[in-house]
């Protein structure tokens, strides 16, 4: 029995494949043009039910952990690349086997796991380049004190030995091709004896290259030259640029509450379902809103924490109880984030083919979130 998007429950993700598959026809702009291989980074992005519209357009998956690193390779195939900042020995035993790539954060995990994971996969190591293009202090991987990746004067040619690649994550959302360029040159200068001795170089994510008008033919021929410089192969980890503007967290209002501003209290809550809009302090977008609109609300969840707010807008018409909501841009690190704070009812994950068909990837219960707890 098909489903008919009118009726069903909030809260919920809809993923929409269309939208999906315009991200995906420019990630495959990017590769033509640079010969740049691409993984797709599942700390953002895990709903592995539209694996199969993503897998013709990429060459793997990239890892944060051991349980990413076995969906990947479950999953989606292709190249399996694994990356933590700290693995442990049973980590290892796991990963080793299931990876083509396994890139080590530092050079004492580099010596501690060589042994065990030198005859399944290529080994890297994570290099922090002390430059980088982050908007929010949280995400900048090359802040002061960073834990992540080798500086440059700890290294020595030595480590040659023991690795084919490296790794370079420094942006985050950068939807600067010129900003990103820069970074790249001076990674060609400061690093150029090493880069000149490997075989791959992975370049990380973060270049947000599926951004409206973002120069994708700019940066591809950069990637290009640099990679025939040096003479490696290289990956670009994207995560939100391959999922942005894909899908949308659909919330019911529930109530409506007045304390000098009026505020729509919605059955969901960016502590337990959109946290990103939470730590780092970024309103949510309502697609029924209008920037003329003459009816301000506060959108605020149903959680009991104070702060728990998706944004602040304005409406044409004034919202009534029962109406539904879309907050837009809701797939990057919001189903991987999925908590049960307050025990609320967490969203079901809707995914909208081509054909306008809706499959349902997955739903939740009271029995999930008791299990999540405990047994017996």
């Amino acid at each position: 029995m098909p489903f008919n998007e009118n009726q069903l429950n909030t809260p919920y993700f809809m993923i929409d494949e269309t939208k999906l598959i315009e991200n995906l026809e420019k990630a495959k702009q990017l590769k033509d043009i640079s010969g740049a291989k691409l993984v797709l980074a599942l700390k953002c992005f895990s709903t592995w039910g539209t694996f199969a519209t993503i897998k013709p357009y990429l060459d793997g998956t990239t890892s944060s952990g051991p349980f990413e690193v076995q969906l990947g390779h479950q999953t989606f195939g292709g190249e399996t690349h694994a990356y933590s900042v700290g693995y442990s020995k049973q980590d290892i035993d796991i990963v080793a086997p299931l990876s083509d790539k396994i890139i080590f954060n530092s050079l004492t995990q580099l010596d501690a796991h060589f042994e065990a994971a030198d005859p399944f996969a290529s080994l890297g190591l994570r290099i922090n380049p002390e430059r980088s293009v982050a908007g929010q202090d949280l995400a900048n991987p090359t802040r002061p004190y960073s834990r992540l990746g080798v500086k440059q004067d700890l290294l020595d040619l030595s480590v040659l030995d023991k690795i084919d690649g490296f790794m370079f994550h420094m942006n985050c959302e950068n939807t600067d091709a010129d900003a990103f360029i820069d970074i790249l040159d001076h990674i060609s200068k400061t690093f150029g004896e090493y880069l000149s001795q490997l075989k791959w170089l992975s370049l990380g994510g973060g270049i947000f290259f599926t951004a409206p008008d973002y120069p994708i033919e700019k940066l591809g021929l950069a990637l290009k030259a640099f990679s025939e410089k040096h003479q490696l192969q290289l990956y670009l980890e994207p995560g939100e640029a391959i999922i942005t503007r894909t899908a949308d967290l659909v919330v019911s209002v529930i109530d409506i509450v007045e304390n000098d501003k009026k505020t729509a209290i919605v059955d969901s809550a960016t502590e337990a379902h959109r946290l990103d809009t939470l730590i780092y302090n970024e309103p949510a977008s309502i697609g029924e809103a209008s920037n003329d609109g003459k009816f301000p609300y506060i959108i605020g969840s149903c959680s009991c924490l104070a702060g728990d707010l998706f944004c602040e807008t304005q409406f044409d018409e004034a919202l009534q109880i029962g109406q539904k909501l879309h907050i837009l841009d809701s797939a990057g690190y919001t189903m991987v984030k999925l908590n049960w704070f307050n025990g609320l009812k967490m969203p079901s994950i809707y995914y909208k083919r081509v054909d306008g068909e809706i499959e349902l990837l997955n739903s939740f219960d009271y029995q999930d979130y008791k299990n999540s707890l405990g047994q017996g």
